[in-house]
């Protein structure tokens, strides 16, 4: 169901601020942090170059990754990262420890399929998605790739909510209150006005 999972190489940071971060960054390295499990967070290096190409793989927020830490191996999940806004390389990476019973919110993208199948979208009617992805609360070993979507036989002012989507087993929708909508088939602009709009959430 996730992807295969991968292992990175990672040395300890004895220093941390700016100055160490700076010079990490000339030596071909990013600073990052391991944290949660209840343990104090690992001040750590990894290669730019390879958390880099991860990134620009895609899934790389919904992957589980193992980190050798000289020698020791720990089951992370990315939490967040920063780009520099001009070079496009990683400056950072948060790290989740991971076990095997760990629960975790992660932010799913949801993919469109059998658009031909759709007699509204057939009829010139425009997907108008509202989520792009879907925050989940989900084990991490079972995190999905994406959430799909089936769009076989949607016509034009139908909606589609969390409840039409399969989800993997054990994962629930962070938004537990409202079967909210992920997205709705309206008119074309011009064409006749749908009172489905007025159903896009507030």
């Amino acid at each position: 169901m996730s992807h295969a999972t991968y292992e990175l190489k990672a040395e300890t940071r004895e220093r941390v601020g700016k100055g160490s971060s700076r010079e990490l960054r000339r030596n071909g390295l990013i600073p990052a942090v391991i944290y949660g499990d209840k343990q104090a967070p690992l001040s750590i290096a990894l290669s730019t170059k390879e958390v880099t190409m991860k990134i620009h793989a895609g899934g790389f927020m919904t992957t589980v990754a193992t980190i050798d830490v000289n020698g020791e191996k720990i089951r992370v999940l990315p939490k967040d990262y920063q780009l520099d806004p001009v070079r496009d390389f990683t400056m950072h990476v948060d790290f989740l420890r991971v076990s095997k019973d760990s629960q975790v919110t992660v932010e799913v993208p949801v993919h469109f399929v059998n658009e031909e199948k759709s007699p509204g979208l057939k009829a010139g009617g425009v997907l108008n998605i509202v989520r792009h992805e879907v925050e989940l609360n989900v084990s991490a070993d079972d995190i999905p790739e994406f959430l799909t979507v089936d769009l076989s036989g949607l016509k034009v002012g139908d909606a589609i909510h969390i409840s039409n989507i399969k989800l993997p087993k054990g994962a629930t929708p962070v938004i537990a209150d409202r079967d909210f909508t992920v997205a709705t088939l309206v008119a074309p602009a011009g064409g006749v006005k749908e009172e489905a709009e007025g159903e896009a959430e507030a």
